[in-house]
């Protein structure tokens, strides 16, 4: 196996908030793709979920791509009616409410026994 340095990247739809990227020293290769959406406009909900996505991502050692979709349209897209809203590989995991890490583990846990 090989040695990768990014945990994940995130991206906003905004376009105002800067791609940030996390290191971490000596992780094992990748074992999966994810794409994983933040769907909410900004407010604490929606960053205490994305906070524990991040964790939940270290936790695992897995990279995943973590865009942040702020837009009032694309968000009503996915069909949800109240936010913060996670996405997984386009497919609604939950909504409404904020996560903990250990529930985006398991989560997450299931997604890399599939791949």
């Amino acid at each position: 196996m090989g040695i990768f340095s990014k945990v994940f990247k995130s991206k906003c739809s905004c376009g105002n908030c800067s791609t940030e990227e996390i290191s971490k020293e000596n992780t094992l290769k990748k074992e999966t793709d994810l794409n994983i959406k933040i769907l909410g406009i900004g407010c604490k909900n929606c960053t205490n979920l994305s906070d524990n996505v991040k964790e939940a991502l270290i936790t695992l050692n897995i990279e995943a791509d973590i865009e942040k979709i702020t837009n009032l349209a694309e968000i009503s897209s996915y069909g949800i009616m109240s936010t913060p809203g996670l996405v997984i590989n386009e497919k609604i995991v939950s909504y409404g409410k904020v996560l903990k890490t250990e529930d985006i583990i398991k989560i997450l846990e299931k997604y890399k026994e599939n791949i």
